[in-house]
């Protein structure tokens, strides 16, 4: 199956989540990305849990159809056997510690003279420059510090996203702007430098509340799992303990709302409802009253007069429930991957009908078939791990 990164290289010394979900987007495209990882142990997410037959979801989720080389990249003799990886690629990915990468003579300015064409591109917490170059960034620290956190929760606390949404934006940007770079590479015969942080692709998703909050104004507040500022936009129960979502987005669907599914026309123009502006400031009798017409209804039946006026709605679904949602399996959207501990589902990348979908890669699965492929003989392998260098 062709696929259009096909003939393409990456290099990534990379760990935890964001830079290996970035590359991990390259290889679904057909990319060959070779994960040098640590001797003995590898990526430190390889530990995070053992949730999936004993290995960890993080690790399963971002590091399928890739090479895994263990390499000591701080060892002398390791430095000629990254050399000569890194005449054979196209891009070089990295999350390393803050200022590793330079230490090591692995950032742009230094290897663009020997590969001009390298695209090299550098993910942090923070950023190459600043004050807060050298500070230690993680997913929940860096979701704090972008404001996510201040406008996410209920009123009385502010709580982190449940998935790693700031390292899934750096990947993302990353991933976006390796493309790009790509392309242009095609134009001008010429590499370039990357550089990403975890805080700007973070706050870059922030456009809306910093917009809200704009010049001083109040930013908009914590809400739950409802909308901020739209009502009713968010969760209700149900007569049978189950829970409905709606999505009101203007007033022809609030009247059409109560009309059809609340069956109280007269609410529509009630003095206390009858704009966003006055259902959003008078939230808590409005849901009262909502409450209190489902309570008469199960979930299927709210559901039902939902879909029957055209009103947006959703279930509040489990692990479980996306597991066999199925629209998911009406799209034919999941495969299978081979793992070290087995076959295991995995969801076809969006946007695409097929992908590469190679096996997540045991620690140095691949180390001595790549070490190989560079020219070097079974001696020199056995004498690069005796030394520990790989």
């Amino acid at each position: 199956m062709s696929q259009p990164l096909q003939g393409i290289t990456v290099v990534s010394l990379e760990q935890a989540i964001a830079a290996p979900f970035c590359t991990r987007q390259l290889a679904d495209l057909g990319a060959r990305v070779i994960k040098i990882e640590r001797p003995g142990v590898g990526d430190f997410a390889r530990a995070y849990d053992s949730r999936v037959r004993g290995l960890s979801s993080h690790f399963v989720w971002t590091n399928r159809s890739k090479e895994s080389v263990t390499m000591d990249v701080k060892h002398a003799q390791a430095a000629p056997v990254l050399e000569a990886l890194l005449a054979r690629a196209d891009v070089l990915v990295q999350n390393l510690a803050p200022g590793a990468a330079a230490r090591l003579g692995l950032d742009y300015e230094a290897l663009s003279a020997r590969f001009p064409r390298l695209i090299v591109c550098d993910i942090s917490g923070y950023g190459a420059d600043g004050p807060y170059r050298d500070k230690k960034a993680y997913d929940l620290l860096v979701q704090s510090e972008s404001g996510f956190v201040s406008v996410t929760g209920t009123p009385g606390e502010g709580v982190k996203a449940g998935a790693s949404v700031a390292d899934i934006a750096a990947g993302m940007y990353a991933y976006s702007n390796i493309l790009a770079a790509l392309i242009e590479r095609g134009q001008t015969g010429r590499g370039k430098r990357i550089d990403i942080s975890m805080l700007e692709s973070t706050v870059e998703w922030m456009g809306f509340p910093l917009y809200y909050a704009f010049d001083g104004a109040e930013p908009p507040p914590r809400a739950g799992a409802a909308h901020a500022t739209i009502y009713p936009y968010g969760p209700f129960p149900t007569g049978d303990g189950k829970t409905v979502m709606l999505g009101l987005q203007n007033e022809r669907e609030w009247n059409t709302f109560c009309e059809r599914v609340l069956e109280d026309p007269a609410l529509a123009t009630h003095p206390d409802y009858a704009d966003n502006t006055l259902r959003s400031a008078n939230r808590a009798a409005l849901r009262a009253r909502i409450v209190e017409a489902f309570a008469a209804l199960s979930a299927e039946q709210v559901t039902a007069r939902l879909e029957a006026a055209g009103i947006a709605n959703a279930r509040v679904n489990t692990m479980a429930d996306v597991w066999a949602h199925p629209q998911l399996a009406a799209r034919g959207r999941w495969r299978q991957v081979d793992t070290p501990a087995g076959p295991v589902p995995a969801l076809l990348p969006p946007g695409v009908q097929e992908a590469r979908m190679d096996p997540v890669p045991a620690v140095g699965e691949h180390t001595d078939a790549v070490l190989a492929e560079l020219g070097l003989t079974p001696a020199q392998v056995a004498a690069l791990h005796g030394a520990g260098a790989v």
